[in-house]
């Protein structure tokens, strides 16, 4: 096990991310050295007949990234969107009343405020996965915003990064809605029952209630015990950075129509949502929204192209990172060592259900925090779990728990997740909120352990 070269693109890729190596960096190293340890060469072996003989690390890196193109134009697209929503000067109106609500209120009445912003977060993080299903776009047009009322209030930026991580992952991995039908229906039961197992009949929520239930732990210490003390952050004027929601709206005055143009962002949410449910796309349904703003005039036809560059900027960097997460994990698929990492791991165990299941749950954080992705993750290890977990005497119950939870880890606390990514996006607009120390570290501690914890008593008991 020592020598698996997907444990070791993982160790590669977590140190250099916390030493600050960019993560798009960090993801291209780990790859190349789980690559070469695995023994694939670098590039091409051609033969003399000219046709390859045995693919390169860089091809089969490459051929990952067309994966993420899907991906990446859904984020770009998101970002558009969230811009618009951002022109037609709702968020900003709603930070202005934040702001005079705060201004209104004497040092020790405050409370209530922080506790009712924390609260709202933790509600609109969760609705992006379920209800209103525009995932991660919501941060930068509700958070950033917010940047300077979170900094009166001397709300710790880790606490709110636990509480946005939380409704982004432990919402999808628990309620069939949304991503979450994704995730639960769709790639869950569907892998499992191609892998041999019988699933119908099973409650989804049923099998995931211990686990989320474990994240509710974790969020409750971040917000109790770990960052409850306040946190002091610097006054920094946001505008006098080049901020893109600064450069979309500096010719939008908030007074003028601003009930119009809020009902229209409204309406363009709410399209948008439709759309994304009738289709299943998030490109058609950011697409649609951004439509329903210029229909309007909230977008003016001579400003739609500044809007929807500044747009696609906005989550450019996550796109990158995700389509790099794609390449990471073609390689390590390309390894062939992620089926030997189980089985090294199932023979220590000599038997025992309760280790064997420490072990699969212990690589399904492996693997997730290399490629950032629990969508990802699941058809991996899914055909390789569901014989082990038949053999060793799980039942289905456990086995979808088992799996669900496994493919979970890591999304919480991995550099290269849009869990983690979205808040850092929000939270940093002005510089003070590091990606690896302030997003990954506490949301990696706050609940992966628990997921650890809670997924391997629910692998036992169900």
């Amino acid at each position: 096990m020592l020598t698996n070269a997907v444990l070791w693109a993982v160790i590669v890729m977590l140190v250099l991310s916390l030493s600050r190596v960019h993560v798009v960096l960090s993801l291209i190293i780990g790859a190349v050295t789980g690559g070469l340890i695995a023994g694939l060469p670098l590039t091409d072996i051609v033969g003399a007949d000219d046709k390859v003989v045995t693919t390169g690390i860089l091809t089969h890196f490459q051929n990952g990234l067309k994966e993420g193109a899907v991906i990446a134009l859904s984020y770009a697209l998101l970002g558009a969107f969230a811009v618009a929503i951002s022109h037609s000067g709702m968020p900003q109106m709603l930070s202005k009343k934040a702001i005079s609500a705060i201004n209104a209120k004497k040092d020790g009445k405050r409370g209530s405020l922080k506790w009712l912003l924390i609260g709202g977060v933790l509600l609109m993080s969760m609705a992006s996965q379920n209800l209103i299903p525009i995932h991660i776009a919501f941060i930068p047009l509700v958070i950033s915003p917010l940047i300077l009322v979170f900094n009166r209030l001397q709300i710790d930026r880790r606490l709110l990064a636990c509480v946005m991580t939380f409704g982004l992952v432990n919402t999808y991995m628990f309620l069939p809605y949304g991503f979450g039908d994704i995730y639960l229906n769709q790639i869950i039961l569907k892998n499992i029952s191609e892998a041999g197992l019988d699933v119908k009949g099973i409650s989804v929520i049923h099998a995931m209630l211990i686990p989320a239930l474990g994240m509710l732990v974790g969020l409750l210490t971040a917000i109790f015990v770990s960052y409850r003390k306040p946190r002091i952050y610097q006054d920094i004027d946001i505008a006098s950075n080049d901020d893109l929601f600064n450069q979309t709206t500096k010719s939008t005055k908030l007074s003028d129509n601003i009930k119009y143009r809020t009902a229209i962002a409204v309406v363009a949410i709410i399209v948008s949502f439709v759309m994304k449910l009738y289709t299943d796309s998030l490109i058609l349904g950011a697409l649609t929204g951004f439509g329903v703003f210029m229909a309007t005039g909230v977008v003016k036809w001579s400003e739609a192209d500044s809007v929807f560059n500044d747009g696609m900027k906005l989550l450019a960097m996550i796109g990158f990172i995700m389509i790099t997460a794609q390449g990471f994990a073609e390689v390590m698929n390309a390894t062939g060592q992620i089926k030997p990492l189980v089985d090294a791991s199932t023979e220590i165990f000599a038997g025992s259900k309760g280790l064997a299941a420490f072990a699969m749950l212990f690589i399904g954080l492996v693997v997730t925090m290399g490629i950032g992705s629990s969508f990802s993750t699941v058809p991996i290890i899914a055909t390789i779990y569901v014989p082990l977990c038949m053999s060793m005497g799980f039942s289905p119950l456990a086995t979808v728990s088992l799996i669900a939870t496994a493919g979970a880890l890591g999304d919480a606390g991995s550099p290269a997740s849009d869990s983690t990514l979205g808040p850092t996006m929000g939270l940093n607009v002005d510089g003070q909120h590091s990606h690896i120390y302030d997003s990954v570290v506490p949301t990696f501690l706050h609940y992966n352990l628990p997921l650890l914890v809670f997924g391997w008593i629910a692998a036992m008991i169900l």
